[in-house]
């Protein structure tokens, strides 16, 4: 499972929600551990206390610092209503930053349920899996119909690092599509998605037409990868809007895995506080997208980020140290580094 938050002890023998969460370890343990805690009636009613939220750079948007991720819950087991219902614990909660895709299985058809609804609350992303103007607009076509609107806030180039950025930046380019698609108001602002080759990110990104970048941001792969080094400067000085994925460094066995739910995430759950906060801390960054697989995830990720802050300095020297040992055993699982 893949929530948990940290925090220091408070004065005295009160234990506080931040250090409650901590110690339970609710990234592990799930609704079995709340009910034992007696903490599962707090945590169901828990939608008192806004979500944070941060501007998402140049697009001058603000959206809550997490994000909902939706390909577990579309790739993986649950059925389209328990779709749904974990979706929905996330929004109702103040999550307004909605990640999906229009290979993501069922997602963007249970989103459909929910959106036209909640419209103007949500920041809706999507994405293409495209190189060619033809492939991107039978991909965003299909997306809008699915999501039930009449367009989308965000549309990312998916896989930028897999792209041939020849095709992708000619005429009849995805690119070029989606510059004629934000002039008629069917999309708002265009990002890039990734997990590989930093050098087809800052290609992109010097083209001055790229909104919001969402790439893989964690104290693991930052030794692995040069999202951090490289991308995230290149984002700053433009004023590029930037999401985290994969805090968490991924689910365990990676991508295979989005498949079998319930296989936890590559870091341990100890450390998934501190992993949140280390992507939270990094500069520039607006929203980190984490996508749960049951109602119970979702209110978990929601409390964790309600508890966010930031690392002090033994939490993020002992999240480092975690990291590099966790690099030298993932390796570069995502493609080609630069």
């Amino acid at each position: 499972m893949k929530h948990n938050d940290s925090g220091n002890p408070s004065q005295g023998s009160k234990v506080t929600r931040r250090q409650f969460l901590y110690q339970a370890g609710l990234g592990a343990a799930g609704a079995g551990l709340l009910a034992r805690s007696g903490w599962s009636d707090v945590v169901q009613n828990a939608a008192t206390e806004p979500l944070p939220t941060r501007v998402l750079g140049r697009t001058g948007e603000e959206v809550s610092i997490l994000g909902l991720g939706s390909a577990p819950v579309g790739e993986g087991p649950p059925d389209l209503d328990e779709a749904i219902r974990v979706f929905s614990a996330a929004m109702d909660r103040g999550v307004n930053y909605i990640d999906t895709a229009r290979i993501y299985g069922n997602a963007e058809e249970a989103l459909g349920h929910l959106i036209p609804g909640r419209r103007d609350e949500l920041f809706v992303a999507t994405k293409c899996w495209a190189e060619t103007a033809a492939q991107a607009e039978e991909s965003l076509d299909e997306s809008l119909r699915l999501l039930k609107i009449d367009h989308v806030d965000l549309c990312h180039i998916h896989h930028i690092g897999g792209k041939d950025l020849d095709i992708v930046l000619a005429e009849d380019g995805v690119l070029d599509y989606l510059l004629r698609q934000k002039e008629a108001g069917r999309i708002r602002f265009i990002g890039l998605s990734g997990h590989a080759r930093s050098s087809h990110f800052l290609r992109m990104i010097e083209t001055d037409h790229i909104d919001v970048v969402m790439t893989v941001l964690n104290h693991a792969d930052r030794n692995i990868y040069e999202f951090e080094s490289e991308v995230l400067p290149a984002c700053i000085e433009r004023n590029v809007g930037v999401v985290a994925m994969k805090v968490f460094a991924g689910i365990k066995g990676g991508f295979p895995n989005h498949r079998s739910a319930y296989v936890g995430c590559a870091t341990e759950t100890e450390y998934l506080p501190q992993a949140l906060a280390y992507a939270l801390d990094l500069p520039g960054v607006a929203s980190a997208v984490v996508g749960p697989y049951t109602v119970e995830e979702a209110i978990h990720n929601v409390e964790m980020a309600r508890a966010y802050e930031s690392l002090s300095e033994s939490d993020r020297a002992a999240i480092l140290a975690y990291g590099e040992q966790l690099a030298e055993e993932l390796g570069p699982r995502y493609g080609e580094v630069t």
